[in-house]
């Protein structure tokens, strides 16, 4: 075999891999955008620890087959980008979907949430969630809620009992 096909294999197994071990898959075709724009997106991704990678169509195409998720062919045309998060479901979806409110060249093509393929429309509503810690903070304020209530309750019912008392 040659050294080019032994190079071109090399990387189909590499994006196969990130397909199977990523929790959430964005695809955007980043054409229009300049490389300014391109490097902030790129700056806002790595942060987030998301990679950010451009892939030739062909070797995606057959990393999507070996990965079972051949429903992403159709989305693969034209100049693409696809982010990677092994870690964070919601992140890649959020940033790229904020970052394409104020770049309009950017646009998300499709997506794979936890090996699933999403449309525009799911990574859209799944940018929409608010992060895993403001979910928690939300679930904290909840379970506090009868707490508190309760707490509020017992000082109200002392303060009347001393009032009388008194």
């Amino acid at each position: 075999m040659s050294k080019i096909i032994e190079a071109k294999q090399a990387v189909v197994e590499e994006i196969s891999g990130k397909l199977k071990s990523a929790v959430s898959v964005v695809v955007v075709d980043y054409r229009g955008l300049n490389v300014s724009q391109v490097t902030e997106l790129r700056k806002q991704l790595r942060e987030a620890g998301i990679d950010f990678k451009v892939y030739k169509n062909s070797m995606t195409r057959r990393a999507a087959e070996a990965a079972g998720l051949e429903g992403l062919n159709e989305h693969l045309t034209g100049p693409n980008a696809i982010a990677f998060s092994e870690e964070d479901v919601v992140a890649p979806a959020k940033i790229l979907n904020e970052f394409a409110k104020n770049n309009e060249q950017l646009e998300i093509k499709a997506g794979v949430i936890e090996g699933t393929i999403a449309s525009v429309e799911e990574v859209k509503a799944l940018a929409d969630l608010p992060s895993r810690e403001g979910l928690l903070s939300m679930l904290l304020s909840v379970l506090q809620a009868p707490m508190r209530n309760f707490a509020l309750a017992t000082k109200a019912v002392a303060e009347q009992k001393e009032e009388q008392g008194a």
